[in-house]
């Protein structure tokens, strides 16, 4: 993998070299290193690993993706704050299948760094909830169950939703407050 610095650093020669090209009248020579210089900003702005694990994940092969994400040695240096709230967010899905405990970790560094679709951050704040419900935090799980409804303008994610609501109706978990992991005395 290529460091984001190193990448805007390339972009910035090949932009020079495009420059260089058309001045000299290779007009050919200058749209195949500004076509070079556009895939690296793309790049810069879009990890390769990350497309490459949404990609793995879209086919349903969990193991394929965390295979990618592992090559992203150190996220903090390698990836843009976007970047980085995007490997917590599949960190999270793919380990939510194993640690809910650790699910709810990625998930929330997720939301802190910022998602850019509001299906996605919906996605993990429907996560988060369903994870504060099985841990018996029926509050928090309802205020999260609500962002997520509000951010999923398309609908895309009606469906677990009601059915997440359904199933909190049916629960007989008393309301907590957040963070309380004591039953009340009757």
């Amino acid at each position: 993998m290529i460091n984001k610095n190193i990448k805007l650093f390339l972009f910035f020669i090949s932009i020079g070299f495009s420059i260089f090209q058309f001045t000299e009248g290779l007009i050919g020579n200058g749209i195949m290193y500004l076509l070079i210089s556009l895939l690296i900003l793309f790049l810069f702005f879009k990890n390769e690993f990350l497309l490459l694990a949404f990609f793995q994940l879209r086919k349903q092969n969990l193991d394929g993706a965390n295979k990618w994400l592992n090559k992203i040695k150190n996220p903090s240096t390698a990836l843009v704050k976007k970047q980085q709230g995007y490997y917590n967010y599949l960190k999270g899905l793919i380990v939510s299948q194993t640690n809910m405990n650790e699910a709810e970790k990625y998930f929330k560094i997720a939301i802190d760094f910022g998602l850019n679709m509001d299906h996605d951050l919906a996605m993990a704040k429907l996560n988060l909830a369903g994870i504060a419900f099985t841990k018996r935090r029926k509050l928090e799980a309802q205020k999260l169950l609500q962002e997520a409804q509000r951010l999923d303008k398309n609908g895309m994610l009606t469906d677990q939703i009601k059915m997440m609501k359904n199933q909190m109706k049916r629960s007989h978990i008393p309301n907590q407050h957040f963070g309380s992991n004591r039953m009340r005395r009757r």
